[in-house]
């Protein structure tokens, strides 16, 4: 994980993702946090990317922080932000790093920002952080890719598409020995002059097994509370291609 992930992509990173179901993701993820006590109060977007689903978030009824790595995707969200009039506020911070001015009602991190953390002592540091900043017995829910998900359906493949004045070439590889996924992103975007400039990223993920969660959390002092198949309140499956991870706050009064 790094601040230049996303540097090319943060441009297109909507229109590419426009078969993402923002509204129907916030309106599960705002179930769980009800479900869980956190109906409002201050929130913690952690890796927020281009603020679509913070913005969401807020008019869901609560107030927001918004915190990401890419300057570029943050210049995004701040533009959504601009046009909406919505009072969110954005950090440019590391997670592992992240520092808050006080603590939250609760934390959520979706759309697999926990799978960039390669590292399980990374994972401990989050967590750890997470757990200073949530309220006494705040809760902290994000998702993440499966392994399943990596291995049976991403796997090695090549996926390209083409928007007409972008386009990208997506290269997949899944190393199952080390549980990390690789992928090259080739970016074409048109320029004024009808001419494509081409950008080039790499990214790594990580696929964690539930009891390393466990693990994790228990090592940066944290309740493991629950997980769920996405957007069902039922447990995980073996073909699970995404599931949701409950943590709660633990050693405040």
């Amino acid at each position: 994980m790094d601040g230049q992930a996303y540097t090319g992509f943060a441009e297109l990173y909507d229109e590419f993702m426009d078969n993402v179901p923002y509204e129907e993701w916030c309106g599960y993820l705002v179930s769980l946090l009800r479900h869980y006590g956190c109906k409002d109060g201050l929130l913690l977007d952690l890796g927020c990317g281009t603020g679509t689903l913070t913005e969401l978030l807020d008019s869901a009824g609560y107030n927001m922080i918004g915190v990401d790595v890419s300057e570029d995707m943050l210049s995004v969200a701040m533009d959504k932000r601009a046009e909406s009039g919505k009072d969110i506020l954005y950090l440019l911070q590391d997670m592992r790093e992240f520092e808050l001015y006080g603590t939250v009602a609760g934390v959520v991190s979706i759309c697999d920002s926990m799978n960039y953390l390669t590292d399980p002592e990374d994972l401990i540091t989050v967590f750890k952080l997470v757990n200073n900043y949530l309220d006494p017995g705040g809760y902290f829910i994000f998702d993440l890719n499966t392994r399943y998900k990596y291995e049976q359906v991403m796997g090695s493949c090549t996926i390209a598409e083409d928007r007409g004045n972008a386009a990208f070439i997506w290269e997949n590889e899944f190393d199952p020995e080390t549980s990390l996924n690789y992928y090259s992103l080739a970016l074409f975007m048109e320029d004024e002059d009808g001419r494509y400039i081409r950008f080039d990223e790499e990214h790594v993920q990580r696929a964690y097994f539930i009891e390393e969660i466990c693990s994790a959390a228990e090592a940066a002092g944290m309740k493991f509370i629950a997980a769920y198949d996405a957007f069902t309140m039922e447990p995980p499956k073996a073909d699970s291609e995404r599931i949701y991870i409950v943590l709660r706050e633990q050693g405040k009064r």
